[in-house]
């Protein structure tokens, strides 16, 4: 479900319009009558890190949410973006966040576009510098597993499960790629 659009202007605080700016757009925005701001609906970026332990990268890092929504799903570390950040530093501060795990960031993984939730998630590959975590308050715990030992049925969220089946596939394949799809 999409957020739903904006009431209030974020510069004046006058009630918004929900129609065509004057300035030609083709899409309908929440405009200010009072300041003529115009405000803008844009996805949201999620993004995260694949980290892996071993000389081959046999061993994923996953973390058990003890956030909803999800609470007690495992997931890759990754959350939301934040201002001021680019995609690879809000990798990082999200697995220092959720796993504490101390590690080298790569190259991008996976671009996911989940347009109908209005999110954009995009995973790194990270290798693990140590089997030590310190995983923060979102995390129950945080624990290596082998393709294997993987917990399928108990994986969060869609892009997590998408992105951890191309990570083992390109494994097994002995080159990883970049992985962009839309999610339906």
């Amino acid at each position: 479900m999409l957020r739903p659009p904006a009431k209030h202007c974020r510069n004046c605080g006058t009630a918004v319009e929900q129609r065509l700016p004057d300035d030609g757009d083709t899409r309908v925005r929440a405009v200010c009558p009072a300041c003529h701001t115009v405000h803008y609906d844009n996805p949201l970026v999620v993004v995260g890190t694949v980290p892996v332990w071993g000389d081959a990268g046999q061993y994923v890092l996953l973390c058990k949410r003890n956030i909803e929504p999800r609470w007690g799903k495992w997931t890759l570390p990754a959350g939301f973006m934040e201002l001021g950040e680019t995609t690879a530093e809000g990798a990082a501060r999200e697995t220092d966040e959720e796993a504490g795990a101390k590690y080298e960031i790569g190259d991008i993984f996976t671009l996911m576009n989940v347009a109908r939730v209005g999110q954009l998630h995009i995973y790194y590959r990270a290798r693990l510098l140590s089997e030590h975590f310190n995983p923060g308050h979102e995390t129950i715990e945080a624990r290596l597993f082998t393709e294997d030992q993987i917990p399928w049925d108990e994986i969060a969220f869609r892009t997590v499960k998408e992105t951890l089946e191309h990570y083992f596939a390109d494994r097994r394949a002995g080159h990883f790629g970049f992985h962009a799809f839309d999610i339906a």
